[in-house]
């Protein structure tokens, strides 16, 4: 393997944004590969929570709100649209989770084409998106028109066009398959289901920082996103909504609560859509768990959404090649693109047998995830993560797997 480990101390040596590794925290571990889960924290975010507590917090208490912190929904929202989604300011909103946030937006868009019964996804996309669609159409009485994907690959622009009609009023699928990392064409589905008169909906969890988008360009409708694995904003940090501008007026969320009020504080009888995306609020936000954004939108304005997906693309080029050369021959298949242009921030190698592989990895301080039947994820992470820890990490996944086939062979 030392042709390899060759080729990422070159590749570290050649990148320019070697520098950003420094910036976040240290760990305990030899080679963490699941930045596509869960992001690192950044030494900056620790310096922010500090002084939020101490100072913000601390010392303003209650004023807190009037010095700003009712705005930090709007104001983090613009700049993520700006530095991540292509999205011009008043657009964007940051709140809520994931979840509830696709559930706001999803309701919101099948009631905005009323006469449209069918809502078109597919069988392969996260659990939380088919289930809240489930519910939608439960509550809605709609009708679910399934597309079948293939889990190494994901949704294709001719299968959209295949499945929507008049009758569509919705359409919802991710940007990046999380199982294999499947960069979808969201310009041409989009015009797809616009062509059809239906709306178009995206799940951008997995490509928000690492992958560059253009909201405005592809006319997406509506889109939701998490923050804590590219954008590491922490365990459970709020999620993020897109509506488009035109469509502000239209779509009306569910869930009416007083911050989504014209006037929060006028405590009013009955409740008032405020003007614009801040309409998309309900509760009080999660301003603590908001902080750790303003670190991590810094670092990624500073490094480039471009520079940022470079990097990624050799990244998972590394993944692949290495495993072409080292894992293929005890079993290794790859299940995701080969195609740089056709793959996210990840790349998943499937060998059965793979579950029993996560413990000792984790144990050697080799941190990827799993996900079932048979698929080890493979996620490093731009800004945090070199060439050489992705080999440290990979190498080690051999060693097991030599061991592993050493002893069954032995028995």
């Amino acid at each position: 393997m030392t042709d390899m480990l060759d080729r990422a101390v070159a590749l570290d040596d050649a990148d320019p944004l070697a520098g950003f590794r420094d910036r976040f925290l240290p760990g305990d571990v030899v080679s963490y590969l699941d930045g596509n889960s869960l992001g690192r924290p950044l030494r900056a975010t620790a310096e922010l929570m500090d002084e939020f507590i101490h100072r913000q917090w601390g010392g303003r208490l209650i004023r807190g709100w009037t010095d700003g912190w009712l705005e930090w929904p709007l104001r983090l929202g613009d700049r993520l649209g700006t530095v991540a989604l292509g999205a011009a300011p008043g657009q964007v909103v940051v709140a809520d989770s994931t979840t509830v946030l696709l559930y706001k937006l999803a309701r919101a868009a099948v009631d905005a084409r009323p006469g449209r019964r069918r809502v078109v996804l597919d069988t392969d996309n996260f659990p939380t998106d088919r289930y809240v669609l489930e519910g939608i159409a439960a509550e809605r009485g709609l009708e679910l028109v399934w597309v079948d994907t293939d889990p190494d690959t994901g949704i294709h622009p001719a299968q959209v066009s295949a499945a929507v009609d008049e009758r569509t009023a919705l359409v919802l699928f991710s940007h990046v398959a999380y199982r294999s990392g499947w960069l979808a064409d969201a310009a041409a589905i989009t015009a797809i289901a616009h062509d059809a008169g239906a709306l178009a909906m995206w799940d951008l969890s997995h490509s928000v920082g690492s992958v560059p988008m253009r909201l405005d360009e592809w006319g997406v409708d509506v889109a939701v996103g998490c923050t804590y694995k590219y954008l590491n904003g922490g365990p459970g940090a709020p999620a993020f909504a897109y509506l488009r501008a035109d469509l502000q007026a239209e779509l009306r969320q569910p869930i009416w609560g007083w911050m989504g009020h014209r006037a929060s504080f006028e405590m009013g009888p009955v409740h008032e859509f405020a003007p614009g995306v801040r309409a998309l609020l309900s509760g009080t936000p999660p301003i603590l768990a908001m902080v750790p954004l303003h670190a991590n939108l810094d670092v990624l304005s500073e490094a480039g959404i471009d520079a940022v997906r470079a990097k990624s693309e050799l990244l998972t080029g590394y993944v692949v090649d290495f495993a072409d050369r080292w894992l293929a021959p005890l079993g290794v298949r790859l299940a995701t693109s080969r195609d740089p242009a056709a793959r996210g921030g990840h790349v998943t190698l499937s060998r059965p047998g793979f579950e029993q592989v996560l413990e000792p990895l984790w144990a050697a301080g080799v941190i990827p995830d799993f996900r079932h039947p048979d698929g080890i994820r493979v996620g490093p992470a731009p800004l945090s993560t070199g060439f050489v820890e992705v080999h440290q990490g990979l190498s080690r996944l051999r060693d097991l797997l030599e061991k592993a086939d050493g002893e069954a062979t032995l028995a």
